[in-house]
């Protein structure tokens, strides 16, 4: 009988240091998400199991490229995931399937280059948009099928959960996310 207690305060303290060591992880440094519809096909598909980093946000600023998580700034109770392609004090003008970005370092402007991670690019219209120092601008893969800043405005840089870091699941698909080099 004595073994048996003693079996089970061993595994009693197995469970709570397994606690004490994955609810820190878990809720500041890394997130689980699944992707929920067809906003980043090809790149990120509906049903993908993603593991999102919590805390190269609090060290750096988002970079343009980067695929994020973030609450939906008007219902916080839903998460997307889109690609970041404006920066704060950006601004972008639309034109057709062209992104053209005017920033301190390029007034003139400089077309973004999307042809890394993008094979059709649909015509997007004709938009304007001046981000304020704390907005970014984003988008979704699937450009035709995506519910963005085109749609619902720039997102505030406290809406931004973390970078998607890994693919995890299908297993065919795991690995690292990487942003484009532009």
């Amino acid at each position: 009988m004595r073994t048996f207690f003693v079996f089970a305060w061993e595994i009693f303290k197995i469970f709570v240091v397994s606690l004490a060591i994955i609810i820190p992880i878990r809720y500041f440094l890394i997130q689980p998400f699944f992707v929920q519809g067809a906003s980043m096909e090809p790149n990120y598909e509906d049903g993908q199991y993603l593991i999102i980093d919590e805390i190269t946000y609090r060290f750096r600023e988002p970079e343009r490229g980067e695929v994020i998580v973030f609450k939906y700034p008007q219902n916080p109770s839903e998460f997307f995931i889109k690609r970041i392609i404006g920066l704060p004090g950006e601004t972008l003008k639309i034109s057709g399937s062209q992104i053209i970005i005017e920033n301190e370092s390029n007034p003139d402007g400089f077309i973004l280059d999307e042809s890394s991670y993008l094979k059709n690019i649909p015509n997007m219209g004709q938009e304007t948009l001046i981000l304020k120092n704390d907005e970014y601008f984003v988008l979704g893969d699937n450009r035709s099928a995506s519910f963005d800043s085109r749609r619902w405005g720039a997102l505030p840089k406290r809406d931004i959960i973390g970078k998607v870091w890994i693919k995890a699941w299908p297993i065919s698909q795991a690995g690292i996310a990487e942003a484009p080099d532009y």
